[in-house]
């Protein structure tokens, strides 16, 4: 008879925990990137789970999904985009529109999807080239007014802003939370600051392996400490 309860109560714990798992949600909202007017009636689509859903008249959704997941989006009039969740919390999603120039700066880059950012990079670095294809002739020729025309100067300028945010949220996916905890035990407050002062460079993110970013994070603490 104990062994059927206690068979019994394993059974419900198992229950209770597949439960938990199933119920992982994303919750997000969509927003126009040039206006930031929140879009209902996006198509979202979870590629990992194949679980869908559309936002709603305020731009928010929910749909079953967790971090590391991917979001396709589809809406009328805007570009199909993909969000990759790499943080939990409301998911702040900025859809562009057919064709729409991008007005290029610091806010609006921060705003841009993963893919929309890689495309952006590639979009300003090929204006920025010298070579262009002849519409007339056929083949390729150098362009000196492309090349030193304002159209690739701005380009330019694009790509600096594009490819740091790129770097930074490198940094960011790296340098987190959950891996500094898994070593360190610290406050909210403490952790805010040692992240701030010890952030390390995206040189050294894109080179260092697993162990080098472990003794790096505990070296800095110790330095951390002592002040």
């Amino acid at each position: 008879m104990k062994n059927l309860k206690k068979i019994y109560i394993i059974t419900l714990l198992l229950v209770s925990n597949i439960g938990i798992l199933s119920a992982q949600q994303i919750k997000g909202l969509v927003f126009d990137l040039e206006s930031s007017q929140r879009l209902s009636d996006v198509q979202i689509e979870n590629i990992s789970n194949n679980k869908s859903t559309t936002s709603a008249s305020d731009g928010s959704f929910t749909i079953d999904g967790k971090r590391n997941d991917y979001l396709v989006l589809r809406a009328k009039g805007y570009d199909r985009d993909t969000a990759f969740i790499y943080q939990d919390g409301v998911s702040r999603i900025y859809l562009v529109r057919d064709k729409s120039i991008i007005r290029i700066d610091e806010v609006t880059v921060t705003r841009m999807t993963d893919s929309r950012l890689n495309t952006e990079i590639e979009k300003a670095k090929n204006n920025s080239k010298a070579v262009e294809t002849s519409q007339n002739r056929g083949g390729l020729r150098v362009s000196p007014s492309r090349l030193f025309g304002k159209e690739a100067r701005i380009a330019r300028n694009s790509i600096k802003i594009l490819q740091l945010e790129q770097e930074q949220r490198l940094v960011d996916r790296t340098f987190t939370d959950e891996l500094i905890l898994s070593l360190i035990s610290m406050p909210n407050d403490q952790l805010a600051l040692f992240k701030d002062k010890y952030r390390p460079s995206y040189a050294f993110i894109k080179q260092a392996r697993k162990e080098d970013l472990t003794a790096y994070i505990l070296d800095s603490y110790a330095k951390f400490k002592k002040q």
